[in-house]
């Protein structure tokens, strides 16, 4: 199993040593030939305007939404979640739009307003350590997806069929929960 990580912009480094740390190969994804040569693909926390526009001049925008729509695996964190979302109500930016959400960009705060929160997530046996960094919120949600967790009644953690999305940065803890769980929607 090949799992890809979005090398556009962004820590994508981070989650490349999580999924080698869980003993899977990786491949830094930045064209669409690289889309042909993986099992999944993550795209990772960074600026969701110049992620889009860098995967618009390279072609990789629409060659990965169709690749998406036809049943890639996809998990998008902070920036990534934005870049996957129906809707931003707060920036006008076009996005991939595959996971039915509406989302507020750095809702929880600036770069100086990081933090950390243990959370609940549906299926672990324990908390989960979340750290926020100008991260997105999600306000509204269509009937096709599933919550997964929550921090003060907003979805941070959401599935809707071949995507996850989180507000949070599980790549920058040494948990490798959330991580396993996206493998796990690969392997199905």
């Amino acid at each position: 199993m090949v799992i890809g990580v979005s090398g556009i912009q962004g820590d994508f480094r981070e989650h490349k040593m999580m999924i080698e740390k869980l003993g899977h190969e990786v491949l830094i994804v930045r064209t669409p030939e690289d889309l042909e040569k993986i099992d999944g693909l993550i795209i990772p926390g960074g600026e969701s305007t110049t992620m889009i526009r860098i995967m618009k001049r390279v072609g990789l925008f629409d060659a990965l939404k169709e690749k998406i729509l036809q049943g890639l695996p996809v998990y998008g964190t902070c920036a990534g979640l934005i870049v996957l979302a129906k809707e931003i109500e707060n920036y006008p930016q076009e996005s991939l739009g595959v996971i039915d959400i509406k989302v507020m960009r750095n809702a929880y705060g600036r770069q100086v307003d990081s933090f950390e929160e243990y959370v609940e997530i549906k299926g672990f046996d324990k908390p989960f350590k979340a750290i926020f960094i100008r991260a997105p919120r999600v306000d509204e949600w269509g009937p096709e997806v599933e919550v997964l967790s929550t921090f003060e009644g907003h979805p941070i953690m959401l599935r809707q069929n071949n995507v996850l999305v989180t507000s949070f940065h599980p790549e920058l803890t040494d948990d490798t929960r959330v991580h396993e769980y996206f493998l796990g929607m690969i392997k199905k």
